[in-house]
């Protein structure tokens, strides 16, 4: 076949100046398949060709024309193409076409078919997975405008404006229905065009949101069409933005917890002589803060999970702020407490359950002030705060309005920098003026040796201390 040639070259294909529609892919992973290489041209039009040298971890992919082409490299030299993890370098091939021999059976031209003919739908009905709940049936639909999206180890909180942001990019988005099913976190999404819902499920399908979770499962939905009456966090209509956010609802089907948080009868909380008090509960509740119950609850909704109960602790050198520091940086640290019986043990509260498991499983056994941590979920669902004046006062700190929360917004790209507590140490936000020797003695100071300290090379507000 014509690049036979090609394929014995040692070396890899020089970038060309001329555009083509021919590209040439390099550091593909081992086993790629000519589906995978596919997904990568696909979301910018037709995927005319592929060639793989499985030898060389190289390929070669030809679209319809040389706009596609382009688009695709203009895209890629700002976001890095990945096919299993793995980053794949794209630039022009110096060939205008791929001539290849057909295969036996045909496998490029029929993958080539399914790709760009709306072929992608899914299973067939009898060995679907159940959808069941909104979707109205246990059985996936053929190719259409709605996606039915389910992420897979959701460790992370996924938004609607997370989605917006990740499918959007393959066409407008009309309609999302977010849901939890078997605890699993569903969505639905509605494009305008079947070409874009086919777009963003061949680039999607199987991604990770963040690195290492929150996986995309993607099919068609047996919908065509999504109803949404309210725009909130669960639901929304981007064609519609005068709809209610049905608050009244929501807050109605709040009061249960809100009778259980504050010790108060829902008869009583129903009552319209007390609407007054029944917003100022909703309201303290759904922002975490605010006074105590009679019986001396702390503030704010129990969320289970949320608590780590933290032992073997240097008790001579601990103290709730150093907690709250360390812990911080895998979730937003509400409280800690310091039990006043066992001065080794604390309690240490986030605002999500997900960020406690994370903390959990970057801090258990490590070592802190000479003592290797045991970290464990604790029973307890919230952190009390002690009675003003009591012995316990200096050992339970409330840091719920803490400036220092690094997770206060949706799908903050804080959640992509966690890694378990290593030597190296990396600044940010260092003020102007502020040169090595300064932060050399500021870490020496603390009774540890520096070995090593760079400044970012075009941001000296960063650097790493090592």
């Amino acid at each position: 076949m014509e690049l036979e040639s090609a394929a014995k070259k040692p070396r890899m294909e020089d970038s060309a100046a001329i555009p083509s529609k021919v590209l040439h892919l390099r550091n593909l992973p081992d086993g790629v398949t000519e589906s995978e290489v596919m997904m990568v041209g696909a979301p910018f039009g037709t995927v005319a060709n592929v060639l793989i040298l499985k030898q060389k971890s190289q390929g070669f992919l030809e679209m319809a024309d040389t706009a596609a082409a382009t688009a695709l490299v203009s895209y890629y030299s700002t976001v890095p193409a990945t096919i299993r993890d793995r980053t794949v370098y794209i630039q022009y091939s110096k060939h205008q076409e791929l001539k290849t021999q057909p295969q036996s059976g045909g496998v490029v031209g029929s993958n080539l078919s399914v790709l760009t003919s709306g072929g992608l739908g899914g299973a067939s009905p009898s060995s679907s997975p159940s959808v069941g709940g909104v979707d109205g049936s246990n059985q996936l639909g053929c190719v259409n405008s709605v996606l039915r999206v389910i992420i897979e180890n959701m460790i992370y909180p996924i938004t609607i404006d997370i989605l917006n942001q990740i499918f959007s990019k393959y066409g407008n988005i009309m309609r999302v229905v977010t849901f939890l099913k078997n605890n699993q976190f569903h969505a639905l999404i509605q494009y305008p065009d079947t070409v874009s819902a086919t777009a963003a499920k061949t680039a999607l399908d199987g991604q990770n949101i963040y690195n290492g979770c929150c996986t995309l499962r993607i099919d068609f939905s047996k919908l065509s069409n999504l109803t949404v009456k309210y725009n909130n966090e669960r639901t929304k209509d981007f064609t519609r933005p005068d709809l209610p956010s049905g608050e009244n609802e929501s807050a109605a089907a709040a009061l249960p917890d809100i009778s259980a948080a504050f010790g108060i009868p829902p008869a009583l909380l129903e009552s319209p002589a007390l609407a007054n008090l029944r917003s100022a509960l909703l309201s303290l509740a759904a922002s975490g803060s605010g006074g105590t119950s009679p019986s001396g609850a702390a503030g704010g909704l129990a969320v289970p999970g949320c608590v780590l109960l933290v032992s073997n602790l240097n008790e001579k050198m601990v103290t709730p702020t150093a907690l709250f520091v360390l812990f911080g940086v895998y979730g937003d640290v509400i409280r800690v407490k310091i039990l006043y019986n066992k001065r080794d043990s604390a309690l240490v509260q986030f605002r999500e359950s997900h960020q406690a498991q994370t903390a959990l499983s970057n801090l258990n056994g490590v070592m802190l002030y000479g003592k290797k941590l045991h970290v464990t979920t604790s029973k307890h669902a919230q952190v009390q705060m002690p009675q003003a004046g009591s012995n316990e006062d200096a050992l339970t700190e409330d840091y719920t309005n803490s400036p220092l929360h690094r997770f206060k917004k949706p799908g903050s790209k804080n959640y992509q920098n966690i890694f378990p507590p290593s030597a190296t140490l990396h600044l940010s936000n260092i003020p102007d003026g502020v040169d090595e020797e300064c932060i050399q003695t500021l870490f020496s100071s603390t009774g540890g040796t520096v070995h090593n300290f760079r400044f970012f090379q075009n941001d000296h507000r960063m650097a790493l201390v090592q």
